[in-house]
Parts: structure tokens; sequence; C-alpha cells
């Protein structure tokens, strides 16, 4: 009777972890995969899968909550991870520094454009932010046995829906790569999105448009067309003298 009782005990066991393991695995597959095919589908069906993403990401962060604190929105461990936002800073100075020596240097034409032009991709990031630490990584470090690769696993899948864009793909997996583990270290995601918005307005002012393509990925990128020159979005910067 006792050996019934403890190999029963040992089955459920058993089948509670294949469950616990399946449904985070089933929520990142999905997940990702409306993301994936929202960035190569064309419009009008693209709308309907974006809502599809949205809906799936929302519905299951909310079953799946783990709290505040896990996912990174908390007041611990934010002065910790600061000195991010500082490295972003000093790289993004470089970056401007190269930019106006070399005159690929570009800017919105007035304080509204700034705010017009970069307030959304402000905003963009924090929600980018959240997806890689607050969604995927969480879910990878339930399914993988160590931290190192969960990290590279987020990482990856933030580079690779960056696809076929060469300069963002190696870049964000760079930046996911740190922000994950600063993120494993001091579990507070406001500093990553920060510093994501710098570097990301960086890239976008410092690179020219049809170069890195206005930033696009998936199937906009393929069918990127260079905007008429009467209408620019950024403004050059005057020639170095």
């Amino acid at each position: 009777m006792a050996l019934s009782v403890n190999v029963s005990t040992s089955i459920a066991t058993g089948s509670t972890s294949k469950v616990r393991r399946s449904r985070p695995l089933l929520e990142l597959l999905i997940g990702y995969g409306l993301i994936l095919a929202t960035i190569w589908t064309p419009r009008p069906y693209q709308q309907w899968l974006y809502l599809a993403a949205v809906a799936w990401i929302a519905v299951t962060s909310v079953i799946s909550f783990p709290g505040w604190d896990a996912i990174g929105f908390r007041r611990g461990g934010f002065f910790a991870s600061l000195w991010v936002v500082f490295a972003a800073m000093i790289v993004s100075a470089g970056a401007l520094i190269v930019a106006i020596h070399i005159n690929t240097l570009r800017h919105p034409i007035s304080a509204r454009g700034w705010l017009m032009t970069f307030g959304g991709y402000t905003v963009w990031s924090f929600v980018q932010q959240f997806l890689l630490q607050g969604y995927f990584l969480f879910r990878f470090l339930r399914l993988l046995p160590r931290r190192e690769w969960a990290a590279l696993a987020a990482a990856g899948i933030f580079a690779a829906a960056h696809l076929p864009n060469p300069i963002l793909t190696p870049v964000t997996f760079l930046w996911g790569l740190v922000a994950c583990f600063v993120f494993l270290r001091c579990r507070n995601v406001f500093p990553l999105a920060i510093a994501h918005a710098l570097l990301g307005i960086t890239v976008a002012i410092t690179i020219p448009g049809p170069v890195v393509r206005n930033m696009r990925v998936g199937l906009g990128y393929l069918r990127y067309h260079a905007p008429h020159a009467h209408t620019p979005l950024l403004e050059p910067s005057p020639p170095r003298q």
C-alpha cells in the first residue's frame, strides 16, 4: 500500500511538473509566433494579427502574473542598474560626435517634431523591455535550467524579430543580452527602458534613414521606399565648415 501511494504521488508530481513547463512554452510559442506573423504580414491582415498578439500577451500575462516585482516594475534595483543609462548616454554621445564629423546627423525640425517623432518610440521602448524581460525572459527562466541560457534565448528571439535589418539585428542582440543580464541582477525594467529609448533615438538620428530603412523590420524593411527629398521626417544638420 505504501509503495502504491508513493508511486501515485511520484506520477502526480511528474504530471504537475509537465503541466507547469508546458504552459509557459505554449504561451511563449504562440505569443512570439503572433509577433512574427504581425511583422511579416501585409496590411490589412497585419492589423488583425497585431490585435491578436496584444490580446494573447495581455491575457496570458494576467493568467501567469507573478507579481510586479518579478517582471521588474518596482523601485528596488533602480539605482543599482542606473549605470546602464549613463553607459547608453556615453555611447550616444560618441555616435553623435562621429555622425557630426561624417555629416550624417539628422534631427526633427522643431520641438514638436521631436515629440511627434520620438515620443511614441519612447513609449514603445518601455513596451519592448516589458516583452523582453517581463514576458519572454520570465518564461525562458521557467523552461531552461540555467539563467545564462534563458538570457541568451531571450536576446536571440528579440534580435530575430528585427530581421532582416542588418543593422538592427546585431545591435538588438547585443542590447538584449546586456539588458537581460542586468535585469537578472537588479530586477528593474525602468532604467533598461530609458537606455533603450536613448540608444534607439541615437540610431535614428545618426544613421541616414535609407541606410537603416527608418528602423523597419520584417516585411516593412523589404518594402521600404525612401521618402521624397522635399518631405523629410528628419532635417540634416548643417555641414561642418
